[in-house]
């Protein structure tokens, strides 16, 4: 398996993590990359708004549009203009967004334990350093 091309691997492991995620919330409303979606706004404090989501997820503006869109359409989240500067719209989570938290946040976080399980926490932060490089190194 060494001998397969960085790009490969990573491939290969993001394909089995979004089989994971998408069987994780096959009894739930919302697809795998709304999921995600929902995982991030669940776990943040400040306010969050579409160009966050575009920049966390490496998304295009229509990309995350439609995505939001979708989650808007099932009940998920609703999205506020800011007073200051209406073209910015801050997203708000509704009760039946927030009714999943514990579901959504202890799924995802049981992917992350099984991927990092028997790597020593240090390799998993020089794979993540190395992630990052990697991500820097393609940024379109």
């Amino acid at each position: 398996m060494n001998d397969f091309p960085a790009a490969f691997l990573i491939g290969k492991l993001s394909n089995r993590i979004r089989r994971r995620i998408t069987e994780m919330a096959s009894d739930l409303p919302y697809t795998g990359a709304q999921g995600k979606v929902l995982h991030y706004l669940l776990a943040q404090k400040e306010n969050v708004y579409q160009k966050d989501i575009e920049e966390n997820f490496s998304l295009r503006p229509s990309s995350a549009t439609e995505v939001l869109k979708k989650m808007e359409d099932a009940g998920l989240l609703y999205r506020v203009p800011e007073e200051k500067d209406a073209r910015l719209k801050r997203i708000i989570l509704t009760e039946k967004a927030l009714s999943f938290k514990d579901v959504v946040m202890d799924g995802l976080d049981n992917v992350e334990a099984d991927i990092s399980r028997g790597i020593k926490p240090k390799d998993i932060e020089t794979f993540k350093k190395v992630c990052a490089k990697m991500i820097d190194n393609i940024e379109l």
